[in-house]
């Protein structure tokens, strides 16, 4: 770890303030940060200390929707009484992230932001990461691939998303509020994470000099909801394959359906086709096959992870039949 002066921030224009240097990055749990950090993969010259800034309260908005502050702990969050009742999607996906300990540091914000555990991005003796040296080359597409991406990828990246939480504020429509010194916008949540094209240093739309100061979601809609993950060991460890499913059912018949799929892309991927499949249509074994089968039309494995195809479209109608309490 290279060194780097530390100073802690008294209020959001402070921290945006600082972020106009390129070489600040902001510190809350640092459960990711600190970990680049001592593996000399980040290196920032100075680290601004957030921890303080009232950002860490859980609002219910006017409309009837959920206004949560960039420092939220992961799992102060997912234990939250209107989280478990209302958005028990979320809920479930946070409690499948990491282990307690970690949920206990992390930060929403922070999560937002947790970069690829692609084993060469981590391994700093493999030259070859665009992630790290943009124009260097990729080491996973002739390497072990066993964990990397079956959508979305180029020949310049193959590293998928680790978040559980984004894959769930992906099914939830999320929005992301961010500050910065020229002003506050928004990002839905679909346009928040980039593909890796030819850009795969760039996880996020999120401009360098911007702080995310909380995520909005809208009013919950869904009459059922599952989040499933599917991973190596049922303690700490990242997905293969994860799906957020949110179904509402009305008349007996499907008229709105989120699935969302963690493990298979650079960034939370929705299954729009598979969404389509289910609208109009009474939640059935059939109808369920058909929205699996959709789900993973298109899926470009490489030679380590053709068993993810197979796993997402299994892990998708297991979570729709969940969603849909099919028998």
């Amino acid at each position: 770890m290279q060194a780097f002066d530390y100073v802690r921030a008294r209020s959001v224009d402070d921290a945006v303030t600082a972020l106009r240097d390129p070489s600040t990055r902001c510190l809350a749990g640092g459960t990711n940060l600190l970990d680049l950090m001592k593996g000399d993969i980040e290196a920032p010259a100075r680290l601004v200390d957030i921890n303080r800034l009232p950002l860490n309260a859980v609002t219910p908005t006017a409309d009837g929707g959920l206004r949560i502050g960039a420092l939220v702990r992961n799992s102060d969050l997912a234990n939250h009484r209107y989280v478990r009742e209302r958005y028990p999607l979320l809920s479930r996906a946070m409690l499948a992230g990491a282990s307690p300990q970690l949920r206990n540091m992390a930060t929403v914000g922070g999560n937002l932001l947790q970069r690829t555990r692609c084993y060469y991005f981590y391994d700093t003796a493999y030259a070859a990461c665009n992630k790290r040296h943009p124009g260097s080359g990729c080491a996973a597409r002739d390497g072990y691939n066993r964990i990397h991406a079956i959508f979305g990828a180029s020949p310049q990246c193959v590293a998928t998303n680790p978040s559980d939480m984004n894959v769930a504020l992906l099914a939830l429509d999320a929005i992301v509020d961010v500050k910065s010194a020229r002003g506050a916008r928004v990002i839905p949540f679909a346009a928040f994470h980039r593909l890796p094209g030819t850009t795969p240093e760039r996880d996020t739309n999120l401009e360098r000099d911007e702080l995310i100061v909380g995520v909005t979601l809208p009013p919950p809609r869904f009459t059922g909801v599952e989040y499933l993950k599917v991973r190596d060991r049922a303690s700490y460890a990242f997905a293969l394959v994860s799906v957020a499913a949110g179904v509402r059912v009305a008349d007996g018949r499907i008229d709105d359906a989120r699935i969302a799929m963690g493990g298979v892309a650079h960034k939370p991927w929705r299954a729009e086709a598979a969404e389509r499949a289910l609208i109009g249509h009474r939640i059935d074994p059939s109808v369920i096959a058909a929205a699996s089968e959709a789900a993973v039309a298109g899926a470009t494995p490489l030679r380590d992870n053709a068993f993810k195809v197979e796993l997402a479209r299994r892990t998708v109608a297991r979570a729709l039949q969940n969603a849909g309490a099919i028998a």
